[in-house]
């Protein structure tokens, strides 16, 4: 190992050189480990300065606020008391929270792509063994991981603090068919938000801006739909809205009925959520293969 010492002053510069690394090498999958563990502490602010952790934990509180809210009442109120009552189904949830959900995915994608791209780490993470698509996928699950604790978190919450209270669905049978509603309409939400904001990060590197056109692309697509619809346009332009999207599906998954969209076939509805969610991770790919990196 060689040594050089530079001495300007009162400074002092040490080269160290390079050293070989004896460790264990864990190859692809162990870099992709390493990858998503990284991105999901950035995403979430961990080991950051405390106003990094101030939005992510605000907005993963206001998404359970409701849950906790609607089990307390059932916990601290006699069911005479709230026997009037009318608590909001696991479909409904996500009304509650969409603004939470719509705030948080345009946190979380450009804060653990587009840093890599602008500090030059994407360089250092495909000199090997990780290659764009290993690690587009780690940082994909890295994203839908965290994207699923608005998404998926606070109505799996209300359903097992229902079951502890017996509140919740009755029998074993009823009870499983319940918890894999929650599971898919959760996991169907979380991976449409993670395509959306996959793409759309991948097409700049300045977070800032990736944020503002996550946002802008929710509300634009509100305000269309709604005015297409409001003159007389067909219901099933919602699909072209994500959010809408969203809620709608989760209600179909849950068996529930709708008041926007009760008139478009769910077959649709799905094909509309594949094009948003693989369109998604399609562009983010070409995106990438595209992008020149110096190693």
């Amino acid at each position: 190992m060689s040594s050089q010492e530079v001495f300007t002053g009162d400074a002092q510069i040490i080269d160290r050189g390079y050293r070989k690394y004896d460790g264990v090498r864990t190859g692809v999958f162990g870099a992709q480990r390493a990858v998503f563990r990284h991105s999901v502490q950035r995403a979430l602010g961990m080991r950051r300065t405390i106003w990094a952790k101030l939005l992510p934990i605000a907005t993963i509180g206001f998404a359970y606020v409701p849950a906790i809210v609607f089990v307390g009442i059932v916990a601290l109120f006699p069911k005479a008391d709230t026997a009037g009552l009318v608590l909001p189904s696991y479909g409904d949830y996500y009304g509650f929270i969409i603004a939470a959900i719509m705030a948080f995915v345009a946190l979380v994608a450009p804060e653990v792509l587009c840093t890599d791209r602008r500090s030059g780490m994407l360089g250092i993470y495909l000199a090997a063994p990780l290659n764009r698509d290993t690690y587009l996928i780690a940082k994909s699950a890295a994203i839908g991981f965290v994207v699923s604790l608005v998404c998926l978190g606070p109505p799996l919450f209300m359903f097992l603090a229902n079951v502890l209270q017996s509140q919740g669905p009755e029998g074993a049978g009823e009870t499983l068919s319940t918890l894999g509603s929650v599971l898919l309409a959760g996991l169907l939400t979380t991976a449409l938000y993670t395509g959306i904001t996959v793409g759309i990060t991948s097409l700049t590197d300045r977070k800032f801006i990736a944020m503002a056109a996550i946002i802008m692309l929710f509300l634009v697509t509100i305000s269309t739909a709604g005015m297409i619809d409001g003159v007389g346009g067909p219901r099933g332009i919602y699909c072209f809205a994500p959010t809408m999207l969203s809620l709608e599906i989760a209600l179909r998954v849950h068996g529930e009925s709708s008041i926007i969209m009760y008139d478009v076939p769910s077959s649709t509805l799905y094909v509309a959520w594949a094009v948003w969610t693989f369109g998604g991770f399609a562009i983010a790919r070409n995106r990438l293969r595209r992008l020149p990196v110096t190693r």
